[in-house]
């Protein structure tokens, strides 16, 4: 085969070149602006293929130089297929690539599609390799191992590939039709021993074919930039318009497409020429793009408006059959007479405008959805509403909503307004509308797509008071995002800084929150009041971006738990922690260690921090980790109030540090959850030795389950009834202090001066002794306890009898009474009720788990109703059967 001859053939120019189209491979080929790195992440899913192919070109050599026979390329419309082809073909034709083949056929199928009839394979080469001697076809086909055949777009021209549809033939002198005879090529009934490359959208129409897939990625950030260096003759242009594009549309899957780069820098070139701004939004751009292919033409308004519309139908009737293309007569019935000549600026044409066997198709399904939008505002002879189109073109559209919001805005559809005439005013107060309710409606629910792409319509809108008017103060609480896209995080922000102030940031399960995702996220960020960051993934990055945003925002609040932060990433958020307004900060489980504790003890010491809640539970802090901390406490610098340490891995070893922190009178701290530490009854003594101080703040210690005994208790109730205590809030639960070791804190209990107004002693062993005690400090009038959790010891109806004696005196002061699992049953209802008919102060009683039946559902009714001071009643887990149910739903301070 004469190579210069295919060479000449295919770097001939063809057709028109339009904005929408792209550059044209001729183009980029001739001018050396291919980028040879298209796709440097490009996946090969045949093991005989190099994964770790550096180039598009370099995967189809490698594929082809090997024992694979096919090799199919995968991407979206625009991502630089056909230039990937139309090089390859160069290559060979040039003597670089491929030159084991003797003859090359590059095919474009969108061009042999529409042939009706059957006809040889040898007659199709003839007719559409016209630059190949006809004399040298039948050697070419005897030896197929030399020949490679390239086809470009099966999947949009209704080729019917399947070869369990056809009879496969094997003859190339033998007529067939166009489909049977390209499914024959490729699944090597016809010439077999033949290679192939095929470029192709994502389809299900090769899934049978045996190949080699590789994924064209189109231009990644890195392609792009190198693309706008070349488009622009000037280094500051081209980084102008490469920032811009990034900042407004980077973030969007089609910008790795080539073809999009090609539109998008010649509309911002015209645009910066003529000085003039550059588009904020998707729906900004195609109105610019649109304006540009309009003014082109030097049409009217009038004929302007009546392409538009023929266009509008076009493009409905491809969305709602699904044909990517329209033939000539299916043109003449959307009215596009008068304006053949013109539809090339906006359409594909694929064979002769003038023959009846025409194809043609929009270039771009972007722009399909766009003009589809342009359309529906523009028709004022229809009345369709926008809920009825939008249920029409669903799934067939991406961008149809986004447009049409775009468009509703005044400011963004004037230039075509200008061009084309009013656009239909009560289609785009029907639009506002439905837009305003059904946003109110998806605000309401907890579907978070639904909720980003409310976000996502407001965004193209770019109305600030539209904004307010939509997302109120109570739509913007308990809204949970979860995983975020980029898109998501640019339309979320400017959501937020629309609103000026965010109430509550959910971010909740967030697991890919990457450095770009986070700097976008940024200035919500600063603006909102309390973030919710627990369960979330956060990349070192997007940790430094967080820091910045606190050290100048608003948040007060800020929760990271589970979000296995670790020592490294604390520290960088410790720079963001020393100037802040943060109050509270939760780091349950986030893998940090004894390191960490240095990071927070500057954060606390620095003298501008404003942490007054500190979260480190489930952490491997240890002792020594801990006993830093306390060095905090010594400062007058250190505003915290709350120290949250659960299951943080301390022991006794630490309590002296904590004790002696106490004791300073320069501490602040008033709550301390040590709640599963081993500090055992040596740790507790080392803490009573601080609340007897009088210098000492603490008002709650919870001490739930830390293995002590009954041994700690003669120090508790020394402590308890000293003379400068100040301990309101005293959990001791899931600790065996068994009957001795209570009725010594009952001693204390019924002292005047002790402090304590809620105790906690869930599964203490306590026995019915101790309930009788419990009872007179009840009666004492001495006592100062509201709260008494005395769930899950054994003592059934005769030990809390006691309890029910003690509420019903005229000196109970208990308000929270909790009784779960203690071996209830119906004999004690009769005492309950009278108690809590007696109580003036009881408000809220527990008894779940308990042994209670049916027979006692209408007394518990009855008393809650007549109650003026009850409030709850739990009584899940007992022994009713479904009879009742209804019986207990009647009452709405009941739960069960």
């Amino acid at each position: 085969m004469d190579k210069d001859t295919v060479l000449t053939h295919i770097l001939k120019p063809r057709g028109m070149s339009t904005l929408l189209g792209g550059e044209p491979p001729v183009s980029v080929i001739n001018n050396n602006k291919y980028i040879s790195q298209l796709t440097p992440d490009a996946q090969l899913t045949d093991r005989n293929v190099d994964d770790n192919s550096p180039s598009l070109d370099h995967a189809i050599h490698t594929a082809l130089t090997g024992d694979i026979k096919t090799v199919i390329l995968m991407g979206p419309e625009g991502s630089g297929k056909t230039t990937a082809l139309e090089k390859l073909v160069v290559d060979w034709a040039k003597g670089e690539q491929l030159q084991r083949f003797s003859c090359v056929f590059f095919l474009r199928l969108r061009e042999i599609s529409s042939l009706e009839g059957t006809l040889s394979l040898e007659a199709l080469l003839q007719r559409h390799c016209s630059h190949i001697p006809p004399e040298y076809m039948p050697l070419v086909l005897q030896k197929p191992e030399d020949v490679l055949f390239v086809f470009d777009d099966p999947d949009q021209h209704q080729l019917c590939l399947d070869p369990s549809a056809h009879v496969l033939c094997s003859d190339p002198s033998r007529a067939a039709s166009v489909s049977c005879l390209i499914a024959s090529l490729l699944y090597g009934s016809l010439l077999k021993g033949a290679s192939f490359v095929v470029a192709t959208r994502p389809t299900v129409c090769l899934k049978f074919l045996s190949a080699a897939w590789v994924e064209v990625l189109g231009f990644l950030k890195p392609q792009r930039e190198a693309y706008f260096n070349g488009f622009f003759t000037d280094p500051a242009s081209a980084n102008t318009a490469l920032m811009h594009m990034e900042r407004t549309l980077g973030f969007y899957d089609f910008c790795t497409s080539p073809r999009l780069c090609w539109t998008v820098c010649s509309i911002y070139k015209t645009l910066m020429d003529a000085g003039a701004k550059l588009p904020e939004t998707l729906s900004q751009l195609f109105v610019d793009i649109l304006v540009h292919l309009i003014q082109a033409l030097s049409l009217n308004k009038a004929c302007n408006r009546e392409l538009m519309l023929a266009l509008g139908k076009m493009a409905s009737h491809c969305s709602l059959n699904q044909h990517s293309s329209c033939t000539k007569e299916e043109l003449h019935s959307f009215g596009f007479q008068p304006f053949l000549t013109s539809v090339g600026v906006f359409l594909q044409v694929d064979g002769d405008l003038h023959s009846d066997a025409c194809v043609l198709s929009f270039i771009s399904q972007l722009m399909q959805d766009f003009i589809l939008a342009v359309s529906f505002f523009l028709d004022k002879s229809t009345s369709e509403g926008v809920e009825k189109m939008l249920e029409e073109h669903k799934g067939q559209t991406k961008f149809l909503d986004l447009f049409l919001s775009g468009l509703s805005e005044p400011a963004q559809r004037s230039p075509l307004e200008t061009l084309l005439g009013e656009f239909n005013s009560d289609q785009i107060m029907h639009f506002r509308r439905w837009f305003k309710s059904s946003s109110e409606e998806t605000l309401e629910g907890c579907y978070k797509d639904k909720h980003h792409r409310c976000f996502h319509l407001l965004h193209q809108a770019q109305n600030k008071s539209l904004v307010k008017e939509i997302i109120t103060p109570s739509a913007r609480t308990g809204i949970s995002y979860g995983d975020l896209s980029l898109q998501d995080c640019i339309a979320l922000n400017y959501v937020v800084t629309c609103l000026d102030e965010m109430e509550r940031l959910n971010l909740y399960g967030t697991r890919n929150l990457t450095e770009e995702k986070a700097e976008v996220l940024a200035p919500a960020m600063s603006l909102s009041q309390k973030i919710l960051l627990s369960d979330s993934s956060l990349s070192t990055g997007a940790v430094h971006h967080l820091a910045s945003a606190l050290s100048r925002g608003l948040t007060e609040e800020l929760d990271l738990s589970y979000t296995r932060l670790g020592d490294e990433k604390l520290k960088l958020l410790c720079a963001g922690l020393r100037d802040c307004k943060l109050h509270n900060l939760k780091l349950l489980a986030c893998r940090l260690t004894e390191a960490s504790c240095e990071d927070l003890v500057s954060v606390l010491t620095s003298g501008t921090s404003q942490l007054r809640v500190l979260g480190l539970m489930c952490n491997q802090i240890g002792d020594q980790g801990f006993m830093k901390l306390c060095k905090a406490l010594h400062s007058p610098q250190c505003k915290l109030k709350e120290l949250q340490l659960q299951g943080c891995e301390m022991t006794a070893a630490s309590m002296e540090a904590l004790s002696a922190a106490l004791c300073t009178g320069k501490s602040e701290l008033r709550k301390v959850d040590l709640t599963q530490n081993t500090i055992g009854d040596s740790g507790v003594e080392a803490l009573c030795k601080s609340l007897q101080h009088p210098l000492c703040k603490l008002q709650s210690l919870k001490l739930f389950d830390n293995e002590l005994t009954g041994a700690c208790c003669p120090h508790l109730m020394e402590a308890l009834m000293a003379e400068h205590c100040s301990l309101s809030e005293l959990d001791l639960s899931v600790n065996d202090l068994g009957q001795k070791g209570a009725l010594l804190l009952c001693q204390a209990l019924s002292q005047p001066r002790c402090p304590v107004e809620k105790l906690g002693l869930t599964r203490c062993e306590l026995t019915q002794p101790v309930f009788k005690e419990l009872g007179s400090v009840l009666r004492s009038g001495t006592s100062r306890l509201k709260s008494l959790i005395v769930g899950m010891n054994k003592v059934g109806d005769q030990g809390v009898k006691h309890l029910w004696d003690a509420v019903s005196h005229p000196s109970c002061l208990l308000e929270e009474l909790d009784v779960e699992m203690t071996h209830l049953t119906d004999a004690c209802v009769e005492d309950l009720c009278a108690a809590v008919r007696a109580s003036k102060t009881l408000k809220s009683l527990e008894l779940r788990n308990n042994s209670l039946t049916n027979a006692s559902v209408p007394a518990l009714i009855q008393v809650m109703e007549d109650s003026h001071s009850m409030q709850e009643m739990n009584l899940k887990y007992n022994d009713f059967c479904e009879e009742v149910f209804d019986m207990l739903d009647e009452c709405d301070k009941i739960r069960y």
